[in-house]
């Protein structure tokens, strides 16, 4: 049985195509991205942006069955706070959400806030541990260790690099999966670098991640957050990423780990 079950609801990051609200509005599609998020075993959420609620629907998952949401960050791509509330009110016990501690944001009605410590490690439900980490982006950033099972799901979505702690707190632990933000196409100098990864600097980062016992053999790197308008058609993009082990996200592909 696998530990986790994925499913990709959103992919992009927010030059959102005008056919989804067109042609693509009720279906998925590989080059019409929505607002990035992830379903993990039908009801843990990793952010809820504008296209969420739509892609639950579309995955045919119901609202209510979402007990917890972990927000890597209050940007509005990620952080949809009258989406959130949609959620909570389909519910009858309180909706955990999960946010950086010092998150600053209006209550949303029906929602149990769960601040989180950069590095401390917690227990979710259904034997699930979650270890956020520091996050090279701004807004409360944080990327996420989900552990269960003796597997190792690493959500880095919406930052630059790996910054120096959350770079050692990942070393020597080899994950299954590896969820990396690649916002930028595969060119350089492009002036986002600050705050988000482009492909060769996701080139970079394996070799790197490999030397110190990050990735090994088995473990499957995937980019997602990836803004159409600075990359090529998903297909190309899956071919020069897979020219170094990568692979491409895209809405509806599920996995298990």
């Amino acid at each position: 049985m696998a530990a986790f079950e994925i499913i990709f609801l959103g992919t992009c990051a927010c030059d959102f195509s005008p056919r989804l609200k067109g042609d693509c509005k009720d279906r998925f599609d590989k080059d019409v991205r929505r607002s990035s998020s992830i379903l993990m075993n039908g009801h843990i959420l990793v952010d809820c942006g504008p296209h969420t609620p739509g892609s639950l629907a579309i995955a045919g998952a119901p609202l209510a069955s979402v007990t917890d949401i972990f927000v890597t960050h209050l940007h509005d791509d990620h952080f949809d706070a009258e989406n959130i509330g949609r959620i909570a009110s389909a519910k009858e016990e309180k909706l955990r959400l999960w946010v950086r501690e010092d998150a600053q944001f209006a209550p949303i009605a029906n929602t149990e806030v769960v601040r989180m410590r950069i590095g401390q490690r917690y227990d979710a439900r259904d034997g699930t541990a979650v270890t956020p980490l520091a996050a090279n982006h701004t807004a409360y950033p944080q990327h996420f260790i989900f552990e269960r099972g003796g597997k190792k799901v690493f959500y880095g979505l919406d930052g630059a690099w790996v910054l120096t702690d959350s770079f050692r707190a990942m070393r020597r632990q080899q994950f299954d999966l590896l969820i990396l933000d690649g916002t930028v196409g595969d060119y350089d100098g492009d002036l986002r670098i600050s705050e988000h990864n482009s492909i060769p600097m996701v080139r970079m980062l394996l070799k790197s991640f490999a030397s110190v016992g990050i990735t090994g053999p088995s473990s499957q790197v995937y980019l997602s957050h990836l803004a159409p308008s600075l990359h090529r058609p998903h297909g190309e993009t899956e071919e020069i990423c897979g020219a170094f082990g990568a692979h491409v996200a895209y809405d509806g592909l599920k996995l298990t780990v």
